[in-house]
């Protein structure tokens, strides 16, 4: 069996998150969604569970952290390439994320990041496989 990751991430308003990651390009999965949760597909192997507060406490007796002022996790997303690293982050952008910090530049690995509508920190990242296994450029 292949290993699948689920990150859950509590919403506060989940038809507005729907909308976010679908503007993103990501479809919602029906068959894990309702009125307190949406599946969003990633991939065949990666989803995010968005719940309701109520529903996300239902899994955890710690209270809901406040992602708008401070970082829970760090949830990073690999792409083809660079465009496609600054096509996504435009999607969060337009779509009501804001962007956490701007775009770095290794040369061998370029990456953007973003927090979506709850302050929740994405990043997207492009590396050049080849070049990392050198290491990172002297300086």
């Amino acid at each position: 069996m292949t290993t699948s990751i689920f990150v859950n991430l509590p919403v506060s308003d989940l038809e507005a998150s729907k909308a976010f990651y679908t503007a993103l390009g990501y479809t919602i999965n029906p068959n894990f969604t309702d009125e307190t949760a949406a599946c969003v597909v990633f991939s065949d192997t990666i989803y995010t569970m968005l719940l309701t507060h109520d529903k996300f406490s239902q899994f955890t007796k710690q209270p809901i952290a406040d992602t708008k002022n401070s970082t829970a996790a760090i949830v990073a997303l690999s792409a083809d390439n660079r465009e496609a690293v600054d096509a996504l982050a435009t999607k969060a952008l337009e779509a009501g994320g804001t962007e956490t910090y701007d775009a770095q530049d290794l040369g061998f690995m370029y990456s953007r990041a973003f927090r979506d509508l709850d302050g929740n920190h994405w990043e997207v990242f492009w590396m050049d496989q080849a070049a990392a296994q050198d290491g990172p450029p002297a300086s």
